[in-house]
């Protein structure tokens, strides 16, 4: 069975947000892969040197080096895990996240084709990054998508009796969190009962910002901090819609897991979402940053109730589509 060494942002034990190297790794191990990790490490520049040495460390053994890579620092560390990658003639992968990775390829051409030119392939998990890196002439990619495993999400059929929205992400400007709240503020402007929980770790300081706000603004907004999968699936029987406020998106797990759960999901239509969400089918897109259009939407939602019971099923339909036992198949093919 291969070895493999993925590198990538493991800031699990330090309270951060769950990424792919926590989901696919751990998948990979069970199907028998020998996988090594690099960092953990809470300091950027311990986790940059980290980085470099287990690679270093691991040049013999290593089959592939997986990276994950994505728009802002983490290109940086990307760039430099890939370039010793070279120098050691070490098959890399690069994992494509975040939505604005295409801006990265005009920002920075040369770093980007030294990165991504000369991967042995490139993994992209959305059609949307996909199609973004085969119109600038990148032809050596695949598409695989991020999985979950079905069977940890239990299908619920919502009641509309009131609105209750679920917010699941880390808090940071490009998810715009306080779009959230605005939201909710604008639906009890309009004598619309709501709630809003809203789930996950602060990023860059935008948790105490949208606490701030919404003390200001005078609306009360359940925040729980970071959960785990397990604690927030549990915590999710008690909501009725998912809103996804992102300016920024690529194939956000969380609105994959909602979908799986049974939620209608209302979200920015931004990057890789319109490739994901089918609006009006499963599930409801708006353009970003627009209150008015998140109020009317979710007004549709609960005014329509067999409409939206119906767009839920045909979203869990399409979570099951990214099923672990059904992508591993890829991986295997890859790898293999």
């Amino acid at each position: 069975m291969k070895n493999l060494l993925y590198i990538g942002n493991q800031l699990k034990p330090h309270h951060g947000t769950v990424t792919t190297i926590d989901v696919l790794g751990p998948l990979l191990e069970k199907e028998g892969y020998q996988l090594v990790y690099a960092s953990s490490f809470k300091n950027k520049v311990l986790r940059f040197f980290h980085m470099i040495c287990t690679v270093f460390k691991n040049r013999k053994k290593a089959d592939y080096v997986f990276i994950d890579t994505y728009s802002t620092l983490n290109f940086y560390y990307a760039f430099f895990v890939s370039q010793v990658c070279r120098i050691l003639n070490l098959k890399y992968i690069p994992i494509l996240h975040g939505g604005n990775l295409p801006n990265r390829l005009t920002q920075s051409p040369i770093l980007s084709k030294l990165i991504f030119k000369n991967a042995y392939i490139n993994v992209s998990p959305s059609n949307y990054i996909k199609s973004a890196f085969e119109k600038l002439g990148y032809s050596n990619l695949i598409g695989i998508s991020n999985s979950i495993e079905i069977k940890d999400y239990p299908f619920q059929v919502k009641d509309f009796n009131t609105v209750r929205l679920l917010w699941v992400r880390s808090f940071s400007q490009i998810y715009n969190p306080l779009l959230a709240v605005k939201i909710l503020k604008a639906l009890l402007d309009e004598n619309i009962y709501a709630t809003l929980c809203m789930v996950g770790p602060d990023k860059d300081g935008s948790l105490n910002q949208t606490k701030t706000y919404a003390k200001e603004i005078g609306v009360e907004v359940l925040f729980t901090g970071k959960l785990s999968k397990k604690d927030w699936i549990k915590l999710s029987k008690d909501y009725n819609i998912f809103i996804n406020t992102t300016n920024f998106d690529n194939m956000p797990v969380s609105v994959i897991e909602a979908m799986a759960l049974g939620f209608p999901v209302a979200s920015t239509d931004v990057g890789g979402m319109p490739f994901l969400i089918k609006d009006g089918l499963n599930g409801m897109l708006v353009h970003p940053n627009n209150v008015s259009a998140f109020v009317s939407v979710i007004k549709k939602l609960i005014l329509n109730t067999e409409k939206t019971t119906q767009m839920a099923f045909n979203a869990r339909k399409q979570a099951e589509m990214y099923d672990w036992n059904t992508i591993k198949h890829q991986w295997f093919s890859l790898l293999n």
